[in-house]
């Protein structure tokens, strides 16, 4: 496996993998208006989009998986079924850890839905602090319930 940045000709496989992602990890976990806001093809727009923000994890030829960062905010963490259980999310989360760091915050943190319960244990098993629950803004804008996770680095 190798780490690198995104790059505008993997936006298709980062897109197919967010959306597959994204309905394991929320439908069931959100608001019916957020799955209305998030149709498929949105996913290829907001791909496009963070490019720039975008680490990838390939595998041979293939990425296997994504992360984002936004500022302090680790936006969002992707692996290809394929890859799951593999140690790509957690290559992927340091990675994103280094970044944060590297823009200079003294920590960093994310938001995961409640019911997200698979997500919420892979955050604690790596160090990062439920701090609660909070409502996440999303671009919608719908306000989702969400566990603000934290990690600091000092």
């Amino acid at each position: 496996m190798q780490l690198r940045p995104a790059r505008p000709a993997d936006v298709v496989t980062i897109a197919q993998i967010w959306y597959a992602g994204w309905c394991d990890a929320h439908l069931g976990n959100i608001p019916d208006e957020l799955i209305t806001a998030r149709p498929r093809e949105s996913f290829d727009t907001r791909a496009a989009q963070r490019v720039p923000d975008t680490t990838v994890a390939t595998v041979g030829d293939a990425v296997a998986g994504f992360v984002m960062v936004h500022g302090d905010e680790v936006d969002q963490v992707y692996v290809s079924g394929d890859h799951r259980g593999s140690g790509v999310a957690a290559s992927l989360l340091a990675a994103a850890e280094s970044r944060v760091r590297a823009n200079g915050h003294r920590q960093a943190w994310l938001a995961v839905v409640p019911g997200n319960t698979r997500a919420r244990k892979f955050y604690e098993k790596h160090g990062w602090s439920d701090e609660g629950l909070f409502v996440h803004e999303a671009p919608g804008p719908v306000d989702v319930p969400a566990h603000r996770y934290i990690k600091r680095f000092d």
